[in-house]
């Protein structure tokens, strides 16, 4: 017999969170109610971010459930990141075709194990019977004037992007052709597989650049993409350098060198970073990097004009700079 939809959300949502919520002073009502009562820090702003991961389009029939768990509160975190905000709390929206318990008891481990390594709390949401679908609300705080936006960037800032973009959609590649990875020693298999099913979230990265950045977006739709939609809304123009973005030995092995810079340009879901930073403040950026324990990589600047100018080795690149869109 299957479990009904109150005894699904008491065995594997509202208890894990309850345990979680006796430790905490800011969640006065959670999981149980028609809403949750939140208690925002004093003089902050709330900040809010929503994502849908939908089976087929996001994720590949057969994932791991712990990696959809993982995602789905991953990719929202890495917006609050983008802003420069404190994590808080988050809410969980699961459309399933069955209560089948092993999914369940695997998507939640994923789940709470990435919230609990940020400090998240699930504080209410919905179930509901269909086709598979996870919808993530994250819920932040950030002291007024210090969000970070798209918007602030000004021609001549440096353009930086955090890891080593591109990973992601080398560990998709794999998973849609397992025998494009045939050359591939296991160490680099694995470290694919990974980003792809596991990438981090750049928190930590996005609190410290309060304050030295001044534009930032996360990386979920392409690199080059996300970088154009930021200095567009910055009012500038983009120079990248392909030469310098930064790509893992992994993919380098999958797809070649220039493949490989291909793909870091285009490839999305990496929950990285690209940020702009004035010139005077880089300094300060490089003295912040060692607490960060992230790597960073300056590959352009942002320009007067408009549009994006991508060069690698002195030549235009031809590549599809227009980042992903759900309805092309």
């Amino acid at each position: 017999m299957s479990l009904g939809e109150f005894e699904l959300i008491e065995r594997y949502f509202r208890r894990p969170a309850e345990a979680r919520r006796a430790a905490r002073g800011d969640v006065p009502l959670g999981i149980g109610d028609d809403s949750a009562v939140l208690a925002l820090p004093p003089g902050r702003h709330l900040v809010a971010a929503l994502d849908t991961l939908v089976e087929g389009r996001h994720f590949v029939p057969g994932s791991p459930p712990e990696s959809i768990g993982h995602r789905a509160l991953a990719v929202n975190l890495s917006d609050l990141a983008a802003m420069g905000a404190e994590p808080a709390w988050f809410l969980l929206s699961l459309t399933l075709p069955s209560s089948d318990e092993i999914f369940l008891e695997r998507f939640a481990r994923g789940l709470f194990a990435l919230a609990e390594r940020h400090g998240v709390a699930l504080v209410g949401g919905d179930t509901t019977a269909g086709p598979l679908a996870v919808a993530v609300q994250a819920l932040g705080s950030i002291e007024p004037g210090q969000a970070l936006t798209r918007a602030g960037g000004r021609a001549g800032d440096l353009v930086y992007v955090s890891g080593t973009p591109g990973d992601a959609a080398g560990g998709l590649k794999l998973v849609l052709d397992a025998a494009a990875g045939d050359e591939l020693d296991e160490a680099h298999r694995q470290w694919l597989w990974d980003r792809f099913h596991f990438p981090t979230p750049r928190v930590e990265l996005g609190r410290a650049l309060r304050g030295i950045a001044s534009a930032c977006v996360d990386v979920s739709d392409g690199l080059a993409g996300d970088a154009a939609r930021m200095a567009r809304f910055s009012g500038c123009g983009l120079r990248l350098d392909a030469g310098r973005v930064p790509v893992s030995p992994a993919l380098v092995a999958l797809a070649g060198a220039e493949g490989a810079r291909r793909i870091a340009l285009t490839g999305g879901e990496d929950c990285e970073l690209c940020f702009t930073v004035p010139p005077s403040r880089a300094a300060a950026l490089e003295a912040l990097l060692d607490n960060v324990k992230c790597p960073v990589t300056c590959i352009g600047e942002l320009t007067d004009g408009a549009g994006i100018e991508l060069t690698g080795k002195g030549a235009p690149l031809d590549i599809d700079a227009g980042g992903f869109d759900h309805f092309a």
